[in-house]
């Protein structure tokens, strides 16, 4: 088990309001605020929606400790109506809704909805946020178990997709340069762990115009638009992407759809061979929320179905599983420009920081500020 990761006194946090100017108001990591809203039970037709689970003392410990974020305990409508008003900021600007936790103190009919806000990790780079992350308890599992999320603004970003030297598997064209290219480091933001490996689990594979598997339908798809939109989809088309995809990964079938794990998460084994057998493992995916941006956790002690309820409590509207077991997950940030002082922000020992900065193992993701709609990846 990985331990606990606290944030540092005095570093910035996403606020859950705008400022006054318009601009996107940021609070700090160091300073916790908690408050205790409580009600009768029969007062809660607003929660119908989320999952009802009984947290112990020792579950609400650890969602407070790993929520060192800066904490707002709330109810779930008041939360709705930030993250509603947060939405309005700007057309181009939105930002993660809070992710928020229904306890029931032990023995009473009393509640509480303790909310954690986002922190942002790319203010070196002079824009609005566009990176954020977040450590946090998930809902009705064991205490200790924390899972690590990242939120990607698209609208602002080039989300890129690079072979690694044996990822995802042998091809005969060029495979480019199976690290983060230099002519990207300047505006590199994040880099993480893509999908299995082509043997293990047939899919399709399109970057920088070249088709190096074919696209199968029905599979959970990441795709990448020439209008600078991404989504996340069931595959519906030909073995071939249009001319308006850029870009396309697919891994499985979809996790969630329509903010709800698809009903083949049932079966765990469906969804990768696992270290030893074991049916939870450290998983990884990739989801996205109704503005379109793009959310990515990683964590461990995971089933296809807890990992899908992940995502779910990340308001991901659907989401695709990528790679599994301890070796894989990682996601690094970045505290300027030129891939400056890397960051493990899954903290994998199995991994290192500068994991993509020279030749990869396996294939990955890069996002990096874009220059504006379609602007291709850095190759």
């Amino acid at each position: 088990m990985s331990p606990l990761r606290f944030w540092p006194e005095g570093s910035a946090t996403l606020s859950d309001r705008p400022a006054s100017n318009g601009q996107l108001a940021l609070s700090y990591r160091g300073d916790m605020k908690v408050t205790v809203r409580r009600r009768r039970q029969r007062t809660e037709s607003a929660h119908r929606r989320h999952p009802r689970h009984r947290l112990g003392g020792a579950a609400l410990s650890v969602l407070l400790g790993a929520g060192a974020l800066g904490m707002l305990a709330t109810s779930s409508h008041a939360t709705s109506h930030a993250a509603t008003s947060l939405a309005r900021v700007s057309p181009a600007v939105s930002v993660p809704a809070p992710v928020c936790h229904r306890i029931v103190a032990p023995g009473t009919h009393q509640s509480s909805t303790a909310c954690l806000n986002w922190s942002v990790r790319d203010t070196w780079a002079g824009h609005a946020p566009v990176v954020a992350l977040m450590n946090f308890h998930p809902q009705g599992q064991a205490a200790g178990v924390v899972a690590y999320a990242a939120w990607m603004r698209t609208g602002a970003t080039v989300l890129g997709l690079y072979l690694g030297y044996e990822g995802p598997g042998v091809t005969s064209y060029s495979r480019g340069p199976e690290a983060v290219p230099a002519t990207g480091l300047s505006r590199l933001l994040a880099t993480f762990n893509s999908g299995f490996y082509e043997r293990d689990s047939p899919a399709g594979f399109y970057t920088n115009h070249t088709l190096y598997f074919p696209l199968l339908k029905g599979l959970a798809t990441v795709v990448r638009y020439t209008n600078g939109t991404v989504g996340i989809t069931q595959w519906a088309g030909g073995p071939a992407p249009g001319p308006t995809v850029l870009m396309a990964r697919q891994n499985l079938p979809l996790l969630v759809n329509n903010s709800l794990p698809t009903p083949s998460t049932a079966n765990n084994y469906a969804w990768g061979l696992t270290l030893y057998g074991n049916p939870a493992v450290w998983r990884s995916a990739l989801g996205i929320d109704k503005n379109g941006n793009l959310i990515y956790a990683a964590a461990p002690a995971q089933t296809a179905a807890s990992m899908a309820s992940v995502m779910v409590q990340l308001h991901c509207v659907r989401a695709m599983e990528l790679d599994i077991n301890p070796e894989w997950p990682i996601f690094v940030t970045y505290a300027g420009p030129g891939a400056k002082s890397p960051a493990l922000d899954v903290p994998n020992p199995n991994q290192i920081p500068g994991r993509f900065l020279y030749s990869s193992t396996k294939d990955f993701f890069a996002v990096f500020l874009s220059r504006g709609p379609g602007d291709p990846q850095p190759w």
